[in-house]
């Protein structure tokens, strides 16, 4: 059963009166109790997909084409007032940074206890009982007596503790978690991920992980798709993809990861950068890094193929047959 589908989303920004493809013909979606990951480098557009999806977007941004829809409901087009109710209910979001997610004049009890008295309804004292077992659910220590605490009271393993207390308080179906251990300790990272996994395991919610860490990835993804300057270039199940990377972008991450069977005197490296938003091309945004480009990657931007595996798809020229010389016809 489908708890997102995100079909051909184009999320346009207004820069000084040009209108830029921020996102562009983005396609996904997640069933329940899976969890989809999101990867690629900063300024990808992994973030603003997750401001598309959550109707967050800054006022010079806006959706101009494609469909979120949310349990077959459609999101784009509610009213900021429809919004407020269905983040935070049906839709829970685990921010990269707690102590900006966090209001630091309040405390961590009465932030977690907002949304139950907003979304169900409860009596204060009700919210109060059940925040302190959101509390104990997400595992922080001595819950009861911390509910008074405020965030820079919290290390932060436990501000990101309290953050995922938010995010789940209403049994939403949906979770993003962009970038959640950010600045966090291996082991606290692991910590916080095996509690996301088992969360999400006993609420059967689907799940949208967001991040640029591949190891993450390979430990708690079910299917993962990679994007670039604002293009999803690949899909596919994460066996699918570490095994049988067919974008040259994709095949450039999985080589700069670190391993014990290579020589780690020298790591691989993707030369470049990711275009800024104001300078994204028309056609591949991933060209001019590409150790493969032809003339129609200038020209246009390639379909989506499927070069392997039922379910994985990529968007690349190499797999489109004859599609160096698509130009010509």
């Amino acid at each position: 059963m489908s708890v997102l589908d995100v079909d051909n989303l184009r999320t346009t920004l207004n820069l000084n009166g040009r209108a830029c493809h921020v996102l562009r013909d983005v396609s996904f979606r997640v069933a329940e109790g899976e969890t989809l990951a999101i990867v690629g480098e900063s300024g990808c557009g992994k973030s603003m997909l997750a401001m598309s999806i959550m109707g967050l977007l800054p006022s010079v941004a806006r959706i101009t084409q494609g469909h979120v829809v949310l349990d077959g409901h459609a999101l784009e087009k509610e009213p900021e007032r429809a919004m407020e109710k269905i983040r935070g209910a049906r839709i829970g979001m685990v921010f990269q940074e707690p102590m900006t997610a966090l209001n630091p004049v309040f405390t961590v009890g009465a932030q977690i206890s907002e949304p139950l008295r907003d979304h169900l309804g409860l009596s204060r004292r009700d919210a109060r009982e059940a925040a302190i077992e959101l509390m104990e659910k997400v595992r922080i220590p001595s819950a009861a007596s911390r509910y008074t605490s405020y965030p820079h009271e919290f290390s932060g393993g436990m501000r990101q503790r309290v953050v995922i207390a938010l995010a789940i308080a209403c049994g939403p179906r949906l979770l993003i978690a962009d970038e959640p251990t950010t600045a966090l300790d291996v082991t606290v990272q692991r910590q916080l991920l095996d509690l996301l996994d088992h969360l999400q395991d006993e609420g059967r919610m689907g799940m949208l992980l967001i991040t640029h860490n591949l190891a993450i990835v390979a430990g708690h993804a079910d299917r993962v798709v990679v994007m670039y300057g604002g293009d999803v270039v690949e899909s596919a199940t994460v066996r699918d993809l570490f095994r049988n990377p067919a974008h040259p972008y994709a095949r450039a991450l999985l080589a700069s990861l670190p391993r014990v069977d290579r020589d780690l005197s020298e790591l691989a490296s993707i030369p470049g950068r990711v275009p800024p938003l104001a300078g994204l091309p028309d056609g591949c945004r991933f060209k001019d890094r590409c150790p493969h480009a032809m003339d129609i990657c200038e020209q246009m931007p390639p379909p989506t193929e499927m070069p392997g595996e039922a379910g994985h798809n990529v968007r690349c020229w190499l797999h489109v047959e004859g599609g160096e010389h698509a130009a010509d016809g």
